[in-house]
């Protein structure tokens, strides 16, 4: 059963206020076997924009369905025109010091697991392991025909080859890695098929519309089960995918923390909800910890 695209989300109850209040979330990581549930907004101080927040996607981006996507041809060219043009600056992006917090929370034993909504890679970049990918990665591509995976790479240098002197100038770049360019720019984009079998190719991420495979949810749902507490970082739990595991938490009697400057569609879940940004927060609670995340960094270079 696939899940109904939720692009947005309207308080409809007094929610809790946010706090900046970082005792309860640090009591938590000192205590350990924290489980993270991360979204876009932990990625926006590497330069990928979020969907919801202040100046979110969506206020000017229609993110691709998998309806769409898997119905149209003129879907698709434009779908992978725009997602080839977004990948070069996209797969340049950095962690920024939130991933780096969370890799060193991880690396000093205080996390139980990492269930990430965002498809960039950034905190296995930052060297966080074991990371799962609720979305998918963009750094990976699948025939819809043969089953095949491959590297987005290949597919990148395939395109550059069949699209030599595409370089149209995109108004954004989107959290799913899709940059804004018009109809008239993507018209004469070449698409390209399956290597192996001559299907249709898609990133190997989940779309608005698309259900999360049923094995990697009870994989998170056994994460969350065995979890001391639940930590949200930069999500708006918009949409069910991730929301599910709030309540879960939640109905367990774990409790649930959530860092994000905007109300979230969870908060009536929450412990707390602290309104900073995620760069700070985190930094701030790795100091208050003893723990050094530039120095963890430093020592993976």
């Amino acid at each position: 059963m696939r899940m109904r695209p939720t692009l947005s989300w309207t308080p409809d109850e007094d929610l809790p206020p946010g706090t900046t209040d970082l005792g309860p979330v640090a009591d938590a990581l000192d205590a350990g076997g924290v489980l993270v549930l991360s979204g876009a907004g932990i990625s926006t101080e590497s330069g990928i924009p979020d969907y919801r927040g202040e100046g979110g996607s969506l206020s000017r981006h229609t993110p691709m369905t998998y309806q769409d996507f898997t119905g149209s041809a003129q879907a698709r060219r434009r779908y992978w025109a725009r997602s080839h043009l977004g990948w070069r600056t996209f797969g340049r992006a950095l962690p920024n010091a939130g991933h780096l917090a969370v890799a060193a929370f991880a690396r000093r034993g205080l996390l139980s697991g990492v269930i990430t909504q965002n498809v960039d890679g950034l905190h296995q970049a930052a060297g966080s392991g074991g990371v799962v990918e609720l979305h998918g990665s963009l750094a990976r591509v699948v025939c819809l025909s043969c089953g095949t995976y491959s590297p987005r790479r290949e597919l990148a240098q395939r395109l550059e080859e069949a699209n030599a002197g595409f370089a149209p100038v995109a108004a954004g770049i989107n959290p799913d890695g899709d940059a804004d360019l018009t109809d008239e720019q993507v018209a004469d984009f070449r698409v390209l098929p399956c290597a192996n079998c001559g299907g249709v190719l898609k990133p190997d991420v989940v779309f608005f519309g698309e259900a999360v495979p049923p094995s990697r949810v009870e994989h998170c749902r056994r994460l969350v089960g065995e979890a001391t507490s639940l930590l949200v970082l930069g999500s708006s739990l918009t949409v069910m995918s991730g929301l599910r595991f709030v309540r879960q938490a939640a109905q367990a009697g774990t409790p649930v923390l959530i860092i994000n400057r905007d109300p979230t569609r969870g908060d009536r879940h929450a412990l707390t909800r602290i309104a900073l940004p995620l760069g700070t927060a985190l930094t701030t609670l790795a100091d208050r910890l003893g723990i050094p995340p530039a120095d963890d960094r430093a020592r993976l270079d």
